[in-house]
């Protein structure tokens, strides 16, 4: 008998012609054992807990929750995880649209390389299904990794949640989320590193629509800066502020949410080295022009295939004058 997958999709204001896209997606996976597990959270769009109630009578493998109050996207996926029962889990967004083998080969995979994690490359689309970038991972300049005990999964959040499969241990180590848990797909990465480990499925499985709603997670560092620029100035000192923010917001509460889970996975080596990461991005926000050890960058964030993303946060982390003037003229 095949194993049974639970799939978590988390709705709030989507779309129609979206949702119904990936719905349809997933209801025609190749790999039919599956429970679509959908929580709406408190959607003011009356339409969309429609549209959720026709699918779930025409299709019994859909199970429907609505939330009475807005949780939160972090919050409601916390809840969607309390509810599976089944081995094997995977995220799903509700706006992308899934090839037809993504279940079946991620799960493959899961079990063949006997990892807790698998996670695989996506094609960036917009609003109008257009191809932005046939390579998700490549776009980023994302790992392709695979093993375990890697610090890399501390100090990095490496895969989007809708790539990720995993197994009951991982979500078993999760729940319940932390108070400072802001990336619930990072900590699943950070976990099943520590447990029997991760592997990258270097193909891509599914389109990852990027529009309005969504759009940090998709954005380069380009943008990222000039949106920043519009609202804040361009100033040193505004700099500095964005400077600060990324430092703290992105990598430091990175690490400090994963060090909240590492206590539950005992491994005394690892924690020492977690540590230095912390002290390491702590340092580094002292320093306002420069921050000589740069060794510690390749020590605890370099990976193979990073590309120029690697001389960008060198310059954030360590050369703030002159990622300044970078900044300024961008």
């Amino acid at each position: 008998m095949e194993d049974k997958v639970d799939i978590l999709l988390t709705t709030y204001n989507t779309k129609i012609e979206y949702l119904k896209m990936q719905i349809d997606s997933i209801l025609n996976q190749t790999y039919k054992n599956f429970t679509l597990i959908i929580s709406d959270d408190c959607s003011p769009n009356k339409e969309v807990r429609t549209v959720l109630k026709e699918y779930e009578q025409k299709d019994d493998r859909i199970k429907l929750y609505f939330q009475e109050k807005n949780l939160g996207y972090t919050k409601n996926f916390e809840f969607a995880l309390t509810k599976s029962t089944a081995e094997y889990i995977a995220f799903s967004d509700h706006d992308d649209i899934w090839y037809d083998n993504k279940i079946e080969e991620s799960l493959k995979i899961l079990k063949e390389k006997d990892v807790d994690l698998v996670y695989c490359d996506a094609k960036q689309i917009d609003e109008n299904g257009k191809v932005l970038h046939e390579s998700y991972l490549r776009y980023k300049n994302m790992p392709v990794i695979s093993g375990k005990d890697l610090i890399l999964l501390f100090s990095r959040h490496i895969a989007i949640g809708c790539s990720q499969m995993f197994t009951r241990d991982v979500k078993e180590k999760i729940l319940p989320f932390t108070e400072n848990t802001m990336a619930h797909d990072w900590n699943t990465e950070y976990i099943a590193n520590r447990l029997k480990g991760i592997y990258c499925i270097d193909k891509v499985l599914f389109e990852y629509r990027l529009h309005g709603n969504n759009a940090f997670g998709g954005r380069s560092f380009k943008q990222n800066m000039k949106i920043w620029k519009e609202e804040n100035g361009n100033s040193y000192k505004s700099y500095l502020k964005y400077r600060n923010r990324v430092i703290t917001d992105t990598y430091l509460a990175g690490v400090l949410m994963c060090k909240e889970y590492s206590l539950k996975i005992e491994n005394n080596k690892l924690q020492k080295q977690e540590n230095e990461v912390i002290e390491y991005f702590k340092e580094s926000q002292k320093h306002n022009i420069i921050y000589f050890p740069v060794y510690k960058y390749f020590k605890y964030l370099n990976f193979k295939g990073i590309g120029k993303r690697k001389y960008k946060e060198i310059m954030i982390l360590h050369f703030s004058l002159i990622s300044y003037i970078i900044f300024a003229l961008i």
